[in-house]
């Protein structure tokens, strides 16, 4: 069902930007239950917002408990996970008051994107720190930890625990990454991104100079918070830090997903990627 669900998801995001827009003009409102509000429409398969699976699934379904540790202390990480990054809009992960330090060319660029031509749309990867609408999985060894992705082309990253960055890495989607540990949280750096993902369906760019540091904290058993500082003097002024949750899905699988197969959304998908940025 999950497969099914991707196109309607898809369509409704990039229809729900446009409602936003039009509803400026002096219109009749449509009804409310043939619109979906941004946050419904951006909502991750088997959140609370989201208008299918809040039908599916009680509002909360997240376990509580305390922190699982492994035998050498360190907490365990692993388990099907939901959210943790950006869907819509990078901007959900800022605290209150903080905006997005785009340069002039960055902000001219994205406002020229059209969502058709999302690569995420279009079943290419999503980069960091975006996350499909999809589970993913943590794996957890001494010396790698894992993400596994349903979404898209059923990718994975790979975190070196025992490495170091190659002086001149190839520039890739996921980019090369090493792990450390502060404390009971897990510090993801990672440099040689390529610059063709988008950071979120609005289409927030980035530069081959993109550096992320990560910091994957498990507050509890159901609760992983993902605490990631983007730094990319190409096109953003300044670092600036995001905070996301993701949520312990503990009766879950990744299911076979393969984007590619039944791709029809991106030719549905006319008009720029979201609004103009709020002032």
């Amino acid at each position: 069902m999950r497969s099914n669900l991707r196109g309607a998801q898809l369509l409704a995001t990039a229809l729900s930007f446009a409602v936003g827009a039009a509803a400026q003009a002096p219109t009749t409102a449509p009804a409310k239950s043939s619109v979906l509000t941004p946050a419904e429409a951006t909502a991750p398969a088997g959140g609370s917002a989201n208008p299918d699976t809040a039908k599916r699934r009680p509002r909360d379904t997240t376990p509580h408990g305390p922190t699982p540790r492994l035998p050498d202390g360190h907490p365990d990480l692993s388990g099907v996970w939901q959210g943790g990054g950006p869907v819509g809009d990078l901007a959900q992960g800022l605290a209150k008051g903080e905006t997005i330090p785009l340069l002039p060319a960055a902000k001219a660029l994205m406002d020229k994107r059209q969502s058709k031509d999302d690569p995420e749309a279009n079943c290419l990867p999503t980069g960091i720190p975006r996350i499909a609408p999809y589970p993913w999985r943590i794996v957890q060894t001494p010396t790698h930890i894992f993400f596994l992705f349903e979404g898209n082309i059923h990718s994975y990253r790979q975190i070196f625990m025992d490495g170091k960055h190659p002086a001149d890495p190839d520039p890739t989607w996921y980019g090369h990454s090493i792990g450390s540990w502060d404390g009971d949280t897990l510090v993801v750096d990672t440099i040689g991104f390529n610059d063709k993902f988008w950071f979120d369906f609005r289409g927030h760019p980035h530069t081959e100079q993109l550096h992320t540091i990560e910091r994957y904290t498990r507050k509890d058993l159901g609760t992983l918070e993902n605490k990631v500082t983007i730094i990319d003097p190409g096109d953003y002024s300044k670092p600036f830090t995001l905070t996301f949750t993701a949520r312990l899905r503990p009766k879950e699988e990744l299911m076979e997903y393969i984007c590619q197969e039944n791709q029809q959304d991106s030719k549905h998908m006319i008009g720029n990627s979201g609004p103009p940025e709020n002032p």
